[in-house]
């Protein structure tokens, strides 16, 4: 899918194709040394972890030492015990030696057809208000009619694929000269990817925070906190266009029970408009 000015709906594109590179380590890590990452990442003793996985400590420290080489059973039940990724939980099966586990297939494969289905459905029911999908980075993989009317004026560049959606949010050619809540959104920005990166130790999101974190504010913003019953419930998102403030609050929809790679880590933004003003608003901006 190419974003375009008016932007149609398309199907959602490869998403293996368009996903920014990742930081390899230049030699394979021993099993233990991963374990051990992801046991700190999770502030964990071994103590902690060894009770979680009803193994003994004295193994659990003989693993992470490599004195003792792990079963691909105990692999995966301290991967499941420490919330590991599915990307991460295959590299932790290579470094103990077995083949990687979970599979990572484009969007557009056969075998994802009905997740696929399910996307579309989402994004094209929550028309006249704008949905979007994004990959693990908040690269565009699919969005619906509603967003293209919320993106003129946007700096071409920023249209480009892969079109990170974070980076065109707070880009000062973006749309952050037209948030009214920049301020309050961009740090509500900044905690979502500082969580993302705790989860997964991604250092290509902790690169993307680094970028958006050095973007000046637009002159003009104004350290604007949004007061009323929107706050304590969800935070919103008060965009400015020629016919008027729109708020929104939105919600995030992921996969509950994913086993490929591609699925966990697609999301679908779907934004509500939060008054009666924008509800009418995007059924003018949308018709039928």
């Amino acid at each position: 899918m190419r974003l375009a000015p008016a932007l149609p709906y398309h199907p959602p594109m490869n998403t293996a194709a368009h996903t920014a590179p990742r930081a390899h380590h230049t030699t394979p890590q021993p099993f233990g040394e991963h374990l051990r990452h992801w046991r700190q990442r999770r502030r964990l003793s071994q103590l902690d972890l060894a009770q979680e996985a009803d193994i003994s400590t004295r193994h659990l420290s003989f693993v992470e030492t490599g004195r003792a080489s792990p079963s691909r059973e105990m692999v995966l039940r301290l991967a499941e015990r420490l919330d590991i990724p599915l990307r991460e939980r295959n590299a932790l099966l290579v470094a103990a030696g077995f083949a990687p586990m979970y599979r990572e297939r484009p969007l557009d494969d056969p075998a994802l057809a009905a997740a696929r289905r399910a996307v579309e459905l989402v994004l094209r029911s929550h028309e006249p208000a704008p949905a979007l999908a994004v990959d693990r980075h908040w690269n565009l993989v699919a969005a619906n009619a509603a967003v293209a009317h919320l993106l003129a004026g946007v700096d071409p560049e920023l249209l480009a694929t892969p079109m990170n959606v974070l980076r065109l949010s707070l880009h000062p050619k973006g749309l952050a000269p037209r948030i009214v809540n920049l301020v309050q959104w961009r740090a509500h920005i900044f905690e979502r990817l500082r969580q993302q990166i705790s989860a997964t130790g991604d250092c290509a999101l902790a690169a993307l925070l680094q970028e958006l974190r050095a973007y000046p504010v637009p002159e003009g913003a104004d350290d604007i906190r949004l007061e009323g019953e929107l706050l304590g419930v969800a935070m919103p998102l008060c965009f400015r266009t020629e016919g008027g403030v729109l708020n929104f609050i939105s919600t995030t929809t992921v996969f509950g029970t994913p086993v490929d790679v591609t699925l966990q880590e697609l999301a679908v933004e779907s934004f509500f408009p939060a008054d009666t003003f924008t509800t009418q608003a995007l059924r003018q901006l949308t018709p039928g």
